[in-house]
């Protein structure tokens, strides 16, 4: 079964729209055109040290628990991240980064054939020999780099020991692996979630496009600002953010694509506003039932589909 997202029924910080629905929130950018003057917006007041986004409105809140349910009842659960270690989860976060995942795995199997999937063996081999096994993976000459410059900050900061390594309070590791070459917001965010179990919602391409589809965020909406929100709306818990997120990732790339969307078979495709703007769906031909969509009515979703091909998170 999946998990159901849990919030409070009453809660004075929250000014939540009454009614079956929420609205679409206006945005920054809606009022900057002039639409949607007349629309009230809420803001969110969370106790400190974490703070929502201030331009992330607090009617989102009512959307995150059903769009959670509505996906993990179409698919199921994912149980994202494919590792048997967590070192191993921490080279796929690296060598997934403007990759497909099919070409990440070919070179983890390469790297799994010649046990090269621990700290030390990354250490011994030579850069050259490194960079041809993951050559799948695309930038292969600067994944090699990143790994080494990885295992190198793990040796001189935690004598190369994962577990003393995700021992660090969460905020003083992300601050540690955002400085290491190659590990951006997304990545490190990959590597505390997925292989350290910290309680670091990651955000990337999928999130945003989904959420500003949806009318909840702007374009000048910063990941940052992304992250805090999910992390000051959503329960803290590991398995909770692991799953959400493997959600979202599937759910942008089936059907919220950046081209032709599948809004009527998506399972979040009966939350979509009316307002929202959509790229042209592929035209229906003999062999597909897709129809056009241009953004105005989407149809309530087909019957829950199995999960084809899941990607994690790309940085």
């Amino acid at each position: 079964m999946p998990k159901r997202l849990q919030f409070p029924s009453a809660n004075p910080n929250l000014d939540l729209p009454r009614g079956p629905r929420y609205r679409p929130v206006e945005m920054l950018s809606v009022a900057s055109h002039g639409r949607s003057r007349n629309l009230r917006t809420h803001r969110v007041n969370i106790p400190a040290p974490r703070t929502i986004a201030p331009n992330v409105a607090a009617s989102n809140l009512a959307a995150l628990p059903k769009y959670y349910e509505a996906m993990s009842s179409a698919v199921g659960p994912l149980k994202w991240w494919p590792a048997k270690t967590p070192f191993e989860v921490i080279v796929g976060a690296i060598l997934t980064q403007n990759a497909a995942w099919l070409n990440v795995e070919k070179a983890i199997v390469n790297l799994r054939r010649e046990r090269m999937l621990t700290v030390a063996a990354i250490e011994r081999v030579p850069r050259a020999r490194l960079a041809r096994l993951i050559r799948s993976s695309g930038y292969f000459r600067q994944k090699a780099k990143k790994l080494k410059a990885f295992v190198t900050f793990l040796r001189k900061q935690y004598g190369g020991s994962l577990e003393r390594m995700f021992r660090t309070p969460t905020p003083e590791l992300r601050d540690k692996l955002l400085a290491v070459h190659g590990i951006g917001p997304e990545t490190a965010d990959s590597i505390l979630l997925y292989a350290g179990k910290h309680s670091v919602f990651v955000v990337d391409a999928y999130t945003r496009r989904i959420l500003q589809r949806h009318g909840h965020i702007s374009e000048k909406t910063s990941d940052e600002e992304i992250r805090s929100f999910f992390e000051g709306s959503i329960p803290r818990d590991v398995q909770l953010y692991n799953e959400y997120h493997a959600q979202i990732v599937n759910v942008g790339k089936k059907w919220c694509r950046p081209k032709s969307p599948l809004c009527h078979a998506c399972p979040l495709g009966p939350f979509l506003p009316s307002t929202a703007i959509l790229p042209e769906a592929i035209e229906p031909s003999p062999t597909t039932d897709l129809v056009p969509l241009k953004a105005v009515h989407v149809a309530p979703p087909r019957e829950p589909a199995a999960l084809c091909g899941r990607d994690p998170v790309q940085s």
